[in-house]
């Protein structure tokens, strides 16, 4: 029998794994997102949309639909919903793998401070007048309301609500991934001075840290919350599927 298998989504890391699942007869996966954007990319496997009701809720999905395996994919900035998947996990004592992907680091060239919060980033911009590129998501708008004095352009995948939005704000609705010369191009066209991002890692929206370093343009970076103490942890959607390998090669006592 296949085994179940329950992927907690919305990332790159997700969509990979999801793929390589799709022709594996040994799985039965099912990939969720959480319903943060409002059109999430069709997968290639089975899937669904909305929330579990919390880390009871999860665990009370997991358990009645018979599910032999979680994997967190979401993005590393879901502190709650790493924290309920990490305790669903424990709750019903099922087989569970997170995936940390690396977080950025700075190279040679790069001009980045790093910040611990979005009202801190807000504030490390200044008080001059710049123009800044946020590339934020749409939820994290509310602390740059307190800048007013800046011209931002918001990139995220679906366009935020008018009222979240900074007076002086265009939307610039787009989904990555992104090349390299398009974020050059971008930041040249809207003469862009300042980007605020999240230190989210991985590849897909990095070419923009590259575009910032051949502009010479600093990057206020916000860092990452504390991850939950989940122990091991995987790297990306092939240590993943090998993790899966391997746990479906003990449950057949190979």
């Amino acid at each position: 029998m296949a085994m179940k298998i329950l992927i907690l989504g919305g990332t790159t890391e997700a969509t990979a794994l999801a793929t390589a699942l799709k022709d594996e007869q040994h799985f039965d996966p099912l990939l969720s997102y959480a319903g943060a954007t409002r059109s999430p990319r069709p997968a290639p496997i089975p899937w669904r949309v909305g929330g579990f009701g919390g880390a009871e809720g999860l665990a009370t999905f997991l358990r009645d639909g018979g599910y032999d395996a979680l994997i967190d994919a979401t993005h590393p900035f879901a502190r709650q919903m790493k924290r309920n998947a990490l305790a669903a996990a424990r709750q019903i004592d099922i087989a569970f793998c997170p995936i940390n992907r690396p977080a950025w680091t700075p190279r040679p060239g790069d001009d980045w401070t790093m910040v611990p919060d979005m009202q801190s980033a807000a504030l490390a911009i200044g008080t001059t007048r710049r123009r800044v590129l946020l590339t934020i998501g749409q939820k994290d708008l509310a602390a740059f309301r307190a800048a007013p004095q800046h011209a931002y352009l918001v990139r995220s995948v679906d366009p935020p609500a008018p009222q979240t939005m900074p007076p002086d704000a265009t939307s610039l609705p787009l989904r990555g991934p992104f090349r390299l010369d398009d974020e050059f191009a971008l930041l040249t066209e809207h003469q862009i001075e300042i980007i605020v991002t999240k230190n989210s890692g991985g590849r897909a929206t990095e070419p923009k840290l590259e575009a910032a370093r051949r502009h010479g343009l600093k990057v206020i970076m916000v860092e990452r919350p504390p991850l939950p103490d989940w122990g091991e942890s995987v790297e990306d959607a092939d240590q993943a599927l090998a993790w899966l390998h391997a746990l479906a090669s003990t449950k057949r006592g190979e």
